[in-house]
């Protein structure tokens, strides 16, 4: 834990000489202290959480209001409120000033189509409306505790058609072709038990600080459905719980704010990762993050060496970049998706999981290409009641045979019944649907924003009036902290369970 002296020396806490243009919102311009005393709220995770941000900023030498405003802009950009070129012609003045240079994802690509002068031209070909211009050029950029889980959860009287499908835009405009390789998550609400065996094994392999939880099971109530008391249930099913990693967004507000590159969307694989040799502890992608799960190593990690630890195969990608394992003092930290086992870094054998997945005993985490017809993930999500009994592996014949039945292996099933009255294809199917369910409920956090995430849920969605209650299993009881207050200080976010 470090002291107030130590967090001194980590930041400057000098006063920043940049500013950020007067902003127009809802056709009213507001500086952006007004903005402050306003108290607009821009955030899905709240006022408190949102404020927090603020406070967070202004503890560190970069500008606060800048931070802010950065944030709340990328987030309007991908959800379609604001072009990409508006954002980065709104910001590039200050980013430099600030900064020393421009180096978020759009600053390239758009200067370059300037100095060509394809910019407008592309637009055309599009049509002339705002609204198409708007929608083109945001497409170029595509490459609980205290609190409740009200921004996870549905709205009143929602009603999406469950997701399905992979989850990249077969869009050429967008580099997203539909044959490159998607990594994302199917995460299985329903047959989660709590046991936090993925928490435990995601940091056995990265090695991350306690508190900074680069996966999170949360249990909740959210006034519809109630979980039972931690210490009085039946079966650990009897929760409702939500399982958070990084949603690694196909269209990442973190990246749009990131001034140097170090948080960056992977062309291989598509992974959100952050480059800790490049990142210089802004902290503007942790405000720009709706889902929460950005980390800031305040300190020295906790152990003497952590470079000594890890192999150096665990610690830096194909392309050479130290993007995995826990970071040093000063940069961003989230969970990866594993990119030592993605490159074949750990074996072939290994390419396609990730180490929370493999912990699962109830196989409620499946990884895999999302692209991919034939990956773990979209087999999942074909036929949820087969997969989950397949993960099942149950002992009972009838299910067995049922199983086999809807795999297509009626004649393994059939081949010592000479009476031919073994059970039909539709039986087999209800027998199943009856012991495991059905995929009645599939959904993506926050797709409002239009970020795009790479994790499908599937089963109970949170609630407008989610809060999360103490689960079947704590995390003193495996070693971990689901309150990252218990290790650290007040400048990690109030103490909020992020």
């Amino acid at each position: 834990m470090t002291d107030a002296g130590e967090r001194d020396d980590e930041k400057s806490h000098e006063e920043s000489t940049a500013t950020v243009d007067r902003t127009e919102i809802d056709g009213e311009t507001q500086s952006p202290d007004e903005l402050t005393d306003t108290g607009e709220l821009f955030h899905p995770l709240g006022e408190d959480v949102q404020t927090d941000f603020r406070e967070m900023l202004e503890d560190t030498e970069y500008d606060a209001d800048l931070g802010m405003e950065m944030a709340r802009d990328a987030m309007r950009l991908t959800k379609g409120e604001l072009s990409e070129e508006e954002f980065y012609d709104r910001y590039h003045d200050d980013v430099v000033e600030e900064f020393g240079e421009d180096e978020r994802p759009m600053a390239e690509r758009i200067e370059e189509a300037r100095e060509n002068g394809t910019l407008d031209d592309a637009l055309s070909r599009f049509g002339t409306d705002d609204e198409s211009r708007r929608d083109v050029i945001k497409k170029m950029g595509a490459g609980a505790g205290a609190f409740g889980l009200t921004a996870w959860g549905a709205s009143s009287g929602d009603e999406r058609e469950p997701t399905v499908g992979a989850v990249q835009d077969d869009d050429e405009e967008n580099g997203a072709t539909g044959d490159d390789t998607q990594w994302g998550m199917v995460l299985d609400l329903e047959t989660c038990d709590g046991c936090l065996a993925c928490v435990v094994a995601c940091n056995d392999e990265h090695n991350w600080d306690e508190g900074a939880n680069w996966m999170y099971i949360l249990a909740y109530d959210d006034g519809t459905v109630e979980s039972p008391d931690a210490e009085e249930y039946d079966d650990t099913r009897d929760f409702n719980y939500l399982i958070r990693p990084c949603q690694h967004c196909t269209d990442a507000p973190c990246e749009k704010v990131c001034p140097t590159t170090a948080r960056h969307t992977r062309e291989n694989g598509g992974l959100v990762l952050t480059d800790y040799d490049v990142c210089i502890g802004c902290r503007y992608c942790q405000v720009a993050c709706p889902y929460g799960v950005n980390y800031f190593q305040w300190g020295e990690p906790d152990v003497e060496a952590p470079s000594e630890e890890l192999e150096e195969d665990m610690m830096y990608d194909e392309r050479g970049r130290w993007v995995s394992g826990r970071g040093p003092r000063g940069v961003m930290e989230k969970c990866i998706f594993d990119p030592a086992r993605q490159d074949g870094q750990m074996g072939e054998e290994m390419v396609g999981t990730t180490a929370c997945e493999d912990a699962c005993p109830p196989g409620a985490i499946q990884f895999g290409d999302m692209n991919d017809p034939e990956s773990p993930p979209q087999q999942y999500i074909e036929n949820v009641p087969l997969a989950r009994a397949l993960e099942h592996d149950p002992d009972d014949e009838e299910l067995q045979e049922a199983i086999a039945i809807v795999e297509g292996e009626e004649e393994a099933a059939d081949e010592d019944d000479d009476d031919d009255d073994g059970m039909t294809e539709e039986e087999a199917i209800r027998l199943l649907r009856g012991e495991y369910g059905d995929n009645d409920s599939s959904f993506k956090l926050l797709e409002e924003f239009g970020t795009n995430p790479n994790v499908i849920y599937l089963g109970n969605e949170p609630g407008p009036d989610a809060e999360q209650v103490p689960g079947p299993v704590a995390y003193d009881d495996v070693g971990q902290v689901d309150d990252r207050m218990d290790v650290t200080d007040e400048r990690t976010v109030g103490g909020l369970d992020l």
